[in-house]
């Protein structure tokens, strides 16, 4: 039986931390009505005690989509109650609290002990779901965390009335088969652990979020917390997008998400262009090139079956379709076909000559548009008898 992963957006919380890619209240209410149709379970509104844009955006975010709203704040009595306030109008309201749970943290942070974190956690938790909402506690620097002690946490927590238990990898230093085992040995010494969710949130500054953030769902997380692009702190986020085409292209897993996948490309131009963030061009599922061919052996393979190179259809996450790019590296298979796009229809002889003369073309730009095909069949003597 598949099993249904929850899905904690936080691009307008933990992705507008990027410098220069601050929104209006207005513009976090467009994209987070598109994520509520994209069909993400719980949208992270803001932090709301941090400044009054933030404040607003929690209260309007709650008043304008139905989803899950969640309002981030320290372990602390007046984030708490700021927190609470703001999402008075959230149909399904969350508080995400929380403080650090490694050695590192308590000491060059927080400057106490574990026995002072614990406390200020369980109380924290208590004080949050004194106010009617759902409470997730998130265990800062989890990924460097004495495991020990993280299992002693995380049960106090869930004890204390957590709803979710947020186990990220803070500064994306975990590998991924050592943050999945994470996962598991909370699972196997958390006695409590069935009485709340556990949440993944993996940070990108080895490359390892995705990894690191699958690695947990497949040890028995049930909730990911992502970003569209992948856009956060630093290196950024786990990618929504990513994650959504993992886990349909890989059935196998046995999970499942509420997500439209075909809606993933328009709200990634949505979020790119809002953000005034530029997609990387090889970016994984929305990049521009995600479902371009360029190189000769790549172009030909595709044009007899897409499969050849293709494991995602291009349509499943919004594209309209592939692309044969054409450069010096191309083949006579993709010359052939773009012609054919534009109505001329060589033999074999003809497309050798306009082979030819398209390489020389090529090696001068770095590639060939329609143009300059048109161009090169003007240029080409067999076709202008013709």
């Amino acid at each position: 039986m598949s099993r249904k992963i929850e899905i904690f957006d936080t691009t307008l919380r933990d992705g507008e931390q990027v410098p220069g890619c601050q929104l209006s209240t207005d513009e976090k209410v467009v994209i987070a009505r598109e994520l509520e149709l994209l069909g993400v379970d719980v949208i992270e509104a803001g932090f709301p005690i941090s400044s009054p844009g933030d404040f607003l955006s929690v209260v309007e975010l709650s008043k304008a989509v139905n989803v899950g709203i969640c309002a981030l704040t320290r372990s602390k009595k007046e984030d708490i109650d700021v927190a609470g306030e703001a999402l008075h109008h959230a149909k399904r309201g969350r508080i995400h609290t929380g403080i650090g749970s490694s050695d590192i943290h308590i000491k060059h942070k927080f400057n106490t002990t574990r026995e002072k974190v614990l406390e200020q956690a369980v109380w924290a938790v208590g004080y949050a779901k004194a106010k009617g909402v759902e409470v997730e506690f998130f265990a800062e620097d989890a990924g460097r965390a004495d495991l020990a002690f993280l299992a002693q946490m995380v049960e106090a927590v869930i004890a204390a009335g957590a709803d979710v238990v947020n186990i990220p990898d803070t500064t994306g230093y975990c590998l991924p088969h050592l943050y999945g085992k994470r996962i598991q040995y909370l699972f196997e010494h958390v006695k409590n652990i069935d009485k709340a969710t556990i949440s993944v949130h993996c940070h990108n500054d080895l490359g390892l979020a995705t990894a690191n953030t699958m690695a947990g769902l497949i040890a028995g997380a049930g909730q990911a917390e992502v970003t569209i692009n992948g856009i956060g702190e630093r290196a950024g986020n786990t990618s929504l997008e990513e994650v959504a085409m993992i886990i349909k292209t890989h059935k196998d897993l046995g999970l499942h998400t509420n997500l439209k996948s075909e809606k993933l490309f328009a709200i990634s131009t949505l979020v790119s262009d809002m953000m005034r963030m530029p997609v990387q061009p090889n970016k994984a599922i929305v990049g521009a090139n995600a479902f371009a061919h360029s190189s000769g052996i790549h172009q030909d393979g595709f044009l007899k079956n897409s499969e050849n190179y293709e494991i995602i259809n291009p349509a499943d996450v919004g594209v309209p379709t592939s692309s044969i790019l054409l450069t010096a590296r191309s083949g006579r298979a993709a010359l052939k076909h773009r012609l054919e796009l534009l109505g001329y229809q060589p033999n074999k002889i003809e497309l050798d000559q306009l082979y030819e003369n398209f390489l020389i073309v090529a090696d001068e730009k770095k590639s060939v548009n329609d143009s300059d095909l048109i161009t090169i069949v003007a240029n080409t003597p067999l076709l202008v008898q013709k």
